[in-house]
């Protein structure tokens, strides 16, 4: 390009960090907002299997990959699948040096893209309002504090409620049928040997009907568990969630008739419970080009989490930074970007909810086929206390 083009990513997740990061390489500069207040105000959410073929290309290409190597665990890639009775259906193991999937706690993998960028790249605290097109091509950011900022390329990664996505397109996220209560284990090889033994070195589900129970070992000893069951997304009317013993009885009465050792994961598990409804995008989500304004990962393609939305999001960001320098002009690039992502995102997206069908059917059968173990592998970050970016 003629002239270096000023850029802003909104939001501070995998996918944003991760176009930040290879514009940066290659000497574009970029500013990253964030509304968060600083990298460690809330959790990050469980562990993340990065794929060969999406996750991992866009770390190599962000020159992360060996440090991305030397956090990961492989040996998590071990999955094992339980009726409701206990009984272990299928157990899966990574063969010796298979990379394919190994985990990675999200903290760590954000953590590492975070600390890749030069000083000052993020501005936290500085959430945005929202976003408009101007002429030539150009878009201004308008932020929370009344305050606008003009830009040659504005891209969304701000993640479902993503407040640029309405500069591009009139969809909103709706409820998909199904909800995901999470809690959590710590230090589970001496507190907890039954969830241990459940869970293994990496992932197990119990499935019957419309219920799922899942583990998921993270790093240091700690265990994410998550109940997925298909309802009402008001499922819990009349309860106070931030009642803790009241939500357990709540949940331990939709589990009843399952094996002890599954209802020790609502029994016995640390902390409070956290309600995450699972919303999606419309399929398939496309928009027509708006010179100067694009997004990537979930503001562009929010699907069901069956392990390939975080991975999705990597590469789009790591493709999105390459159009831009192998380019002679951002609608160029753009071009090449949307005309690869889109289709992607909607082939992924048609998958997903074809998935999410499958494991979770409206109807309580315990007959059930079970895919490659594929969902759920990656659970969403965090929530954050509201819904806005």
């Amino acid at each position: 390009m003629s002239t270096t083009p000023r850029i802003a990513i909104v939001g501070a997740g995998l996918g944003g960090l991760a176009c930040a990061r290879v514009l940066q390489q290659h000497g574009v500069p970029v500013t990253v907002f964030e509304r968060e207040s600083d990298p460690h105000s809330r959790a990050q959410g469980g562990t993340l299997d990065i794929h060969e073929d999406t996750g991992q290309t866009a770390l190599r290409a962000a020159g992360l990959f060996d440090q991305f190597l030397a956090l990961s665990r492989p040996e998590s890639q071990e999955w094992r699948l339980y009726d409701r009775h206990a009984t272990l259906i299928r157990h899966d193991r990574a063969g010796e040096g298979d990379l394919s999937r190994p985990e990675i706690d999200r903290g760590q993998l954000r953590t590492l893209l975070l600390d890749s960028l030069a000083p000052g790249t993020v501005r936290w605290g500085h959430g945005v309002k929202a976003v408009s097109p101007l002429p030539h091509g150009t878009a201004r950011l308008h932020h929370h504090d009344r305050a606008a900022e003009d830009f040659d390329l504005v891209i969304g990664a701000d993640g479902a409620w993503s407040r640029v996505r309405p500069a591009l397109s009139d969809a909103q996220p709706c409820y998909a049928g199904v909800t995901m209560v999470e809690t959590r284990f710590d230090d589970v090889d001496h507190r907890h040997r039954g969830i241990a033994h459940l869970v293994g070195r990496g992932t197990m589900s119990a499935k019957a009907g419309r219920r799922s129970l899942v583990l998921q070992r993270n790093s240091n000893g700690h265990v994410r568990a998550y109940l997925f069951f298909r309802g009402p997304q008001d499922w819990h009317a009349g309860l106070d969630l931030s009642d803790t013993e009241a939500v357990r009885a709540r949940l331990l009465a939709q589990y009843q008739g399952w094996h002890e050792s599954l209802l020790d994961i609502v029994r016995d598990s640390e902390g409070g419970f956290v309600n995450r409804p699972m919303f999606v995008l419309p399929v398939p989500h496309t928009w027509q080009r708006v010179t100067g304004i694009t997004l990537l990962g979930d503001a562009a393609h929010l699907m069901p989490p069956v392990g390939v939305g975080a991975n999705l999001a990597l590469l789009d960001g790591a493709e999105l930074a390459q159009a831009v320098i192998g380019h002679p002009t951002l609608d160029k690039a753009l071009d090449a970007y949307e005309s690869v992502m889109m289709p992607r995102a909607i082939d992924n997206a048609k998958t997903a909810h074809e998935l999410l069908s499958t494991l979770m059917p409206d109807n309580d059968s315990d007959d059930a086929v079970f895919p490659d173990p594929l969902w759920p592998t990656s659970p969403l970050p965090e929530p954050h206390p509201t819904h806005t970016s």
